[in-house]
C-alpha cells in the first residue's frame, strides 16, 4: 500500500510539473523510478510530464534514471511520441540528447514520433528529429504510405516543402501506397490547390502516374474542371494527359518539364509556357547536352588522373640504386636509380604502354582545355567530337592497362595464356569501339540525308513558285 501511495504521489508530481516533490520522493524511495521499467505500468512519469511539456521534471527524471526514454506505454508510444504530438519542442529536445534513436520508433498505428511531427505541424520539432535521425523520415507508415502521403492528408504543406528538401527524392517523391495512389493522387482528390501547384513547380512528381484503377492526375479532375480550371491548365502544360488518350513521348515531355522547372515562379504559382521552335512541333531541349558536359568533364578528369599516375609509376617500379656492371647481359648492364625497371628489362613493352598511356593522358587534358575554355561548345556537334575524344583517351588507357598486365606477368605456361587472354579482351574492345563508331556515323548520315531531303523540297517549292504565279 505505501508503494502504492509513493507512485501515486510521483504521477501526481509528473502532472503538476513538481520538481522538488520528485527529488523528495527519490529521497524517500530511491527505487522509485527503477519500478516503471518493468514494463507493468500503462505509462511512466516521463510519458506524462513530456506530455505536458514540463522541461524541468523531465530533465530531472531523465538526470535519475534516463533509460526511461525507452520505455513504451500501452500504445507503444514512447515519450518522444507524446512530445512530438503536442509540439514541445524543448521536451523532445532533450529527449533526443539521451537517445536520439526513438525517432525509430514506431507506435501501434505504425508511426514514429517524426510521422506525428509532420501530420501536427510542428515545424521546429519536425526539423530537430529529421536533424537527429533523417533515416527515420523514410520508414514506411500503415497503408504503404510514406511521410508524404501523412503530410497530404493532414494538409500540411509546410512540413511537406520541409521534407522534400531534407530526406524526399524522385523514387521517394513518387511513392505508391497500397492503393496505388501517389502524394499527386491524393492532392488532386482532396482538391489542395497549394500542395498541387508546389508539386508541380517544385519538384519532379510524376503528373502522368496511374493509380491502381488506372486513373491519372487529370481523370481525377475530370468531373471538377469547373472548380479547378487553373489546376488542370498548368497540367497540361506540363505534359500530363489522361490514361485513355496518348500520351506525349519521353522526350517531349521531359523537354517540357524541364523548362517548366526552369522558369521563374511567382508568389502566385502561374505557370509559364515552354519555348518552342518555330515550327511548334519539337520542344527545345539542352538536358542532354548539359547532362554531356558534365560527364565528359568528371570522366575527362579521372582519366587524366590515372594516365598521370601511371606515367609517374610505371609497371615494375623503379631501379633503387645505381649499377654499373662490365657484363654482356644486357638484363644486368648499366642502370640509374629512380629509372623505370621496364625500360631497361623490356624496350618494346616500355615504349607501347608509354605511346598508350600518353595518348590517354594527352586526349583527357585536350577535352579537360576544350570544357573550360569558355568557347560555344554546348551544342550537340561539338559534344559528339568531345564524346569522339574521350573514346581515344578510354581505348588509350585500356590499352595501357593490358601492356602493364603483360609487363608483370611472369614468362612461363601459364603466362601464354595469360596473354592470350588480354589479346582476346583487346580484340573485343576493339570491336566494340568500331561497331559503336558505326553506329553514331550511321545515325550522323541519317541526319544529313533527312536534312538534305527537307532542302531539296524547299528549293523545289522555291523554283516552283514563280511558275505557279506567272
Amino acid at each position: 500500500m505505501q508503494v502504492w501511495k509513493m507512485e501515486k504521489r510521483l504521477y501526481d508530481a509528473a502532472v503538476e510539473g513538481n520538481k522538488i516533490s520528485l527529488l523528495n520522493l527519490l529521497q524517500e524511495d530511491a527505487l522509485l523510478l527503477d519500478r516503471f521499467i518493468t514494463g507493468r505500468y500503462p505509462e511512466t512519469p516521463l510519458h506524462v510530464a513530456s506530455m505536458l511539456g514540463h522541461l524541468e521534471f523531465v530533465d530531472e527524471i531523465l538526470t535519475h534514471k534516463p533509460e526511461l526514454a525507452k520505455e513504451l506505454d500501452s500504445r507503444k508510444s514512447s515519450p518522444l511520441h507524446l512530445a512530438a504530438a503536442k509540439g514541445n519542442l524543448q521536451v523532445a529536445k532533450s529527449l533526443l540528447k539521451v537517445n536520439p534513436d526513438m525517432c525509430l520508433v514506431c507506435d501501434v498505428d505504425g508511426r514514429n514520433p517524426i510521422h506525428i511531427a509532420a501530420m501536427k505541424g510542428h515545424l521546429g520539432l519536425l526539423r530537430e528529429l529529421v536533424d537527429a535521425r533523417p533515416w527515420a523520415a523514410r520508414v514506411l507508415m500503415e497503408q504503404g504510405e510514406t511521410i508524404l502521403h501523412a503530410c497530404v492528408r493532414c494538409n500540411q504543406l509546410d512540413a511537406l516543402r520541409l521534407l522534400v528538401e531534407r530526406v524526399s527524392d524522385h523514387e521517394f517523391l513518387n511513392s505508391k501506397n497500397d492503393d496505388g495512389n501517389t502524394i499527386f493522387h491524393l492532392a488532386i482528390a482532396a482538391k489542395q490547390t497549394q500542395t498541387i501547384n508546389f508539386l508541380i513547380s517544385r519538384t519532379t512528381v510524376d503528373v502522368n502516374c496511374e493509380n491502381e484503377d488506372g486513373f491519372t492526375a487529370l481523370d481525377l479532375l475530370s468531373q471538377n474542371q469547373r472548380e479547378m480550371k487553373e489546376v488542370v491548365e498548368s497540367l497540361q502544360r506540363m505534359g500530363a494527359t489522361r490514361a485513355k488518350d496518348k500520351p506525349l513521348s519521353n522526350r517531349e515531355l521531359k523537354a517540357t518539364r524541364t523548362n517548366i522547372l526552369l522558369s521563374t515562379w511567382d508568389q502566385s504559382n502561374e505557370i509559364s509556357k515552354p519555348k518552342r521552335r518555330k515550327n511548334g512541333k519539337r520542344f527545345v531541349n539542352k538536358t542532354w547536352v548539359e547532362k554531356q558536359y558534365k560527364t565528359l568533364m568528371l570522366v575527362a578528369s579521372l582519366l587524366a588522373t590515372m594516365a598521370f599516375q601511371a606515367g609517374i609509376n610505371a609497371p615494375s617500379g623503379v631501379w633503387q640504386e645505381d649499377s654499373k656492371s662490365n657484363s654482356s647481359d644486357t638484363n644486368v648492364r648499366n642502370h640509374t636509380a629512380g629509372r623505370s625497371i621496364l625500360a631497361d628489362k623490356n624496350q618494346d613493352i616500355y615504349t607501347y604502354f608509354l605511346k598508350a598511356n600518353t595518348t590517354g593522358f594527352v586526349a583527357s587534358l585536350s577535352v579537360i582545355l576544350l570544357l573550360i575554355s569558355g568557347l560555344p561548345l554546348k551544342n550537340k556537334f561539338f559534344m559528339w567530337v568531345l564524346m569522339i575524344a574521350m573514346w581515344v583517351a578510354v581505348t588509350a588507357m585500356a590499352f595501357a592497362y593490358l601492356q602493364s598486365l603483360i609487363a608483370l606477368t611472369p614468362d612461363h605456361a601459364q603466362s601464354k595464356i595469360v596473354i592470350s587472354i588480354i589479346e582476346r579482351s583487346l580484340y573485343v574492345w576493339i570491336v566494340l569501339v568500331l561497331l559503336l563508331f558505326l553506329g553514331h556515323t550511321i545515325r550522323m548520315l541519317i541526319r544529313l540525308i533527312k536534312t538534305l531531303r527537307k532542302l531539296l523540297i524547299r528549293l523545289k517549292h522555291a523554283i516552283s513558285a514563280p511558275r505557279g504565279s506567272a
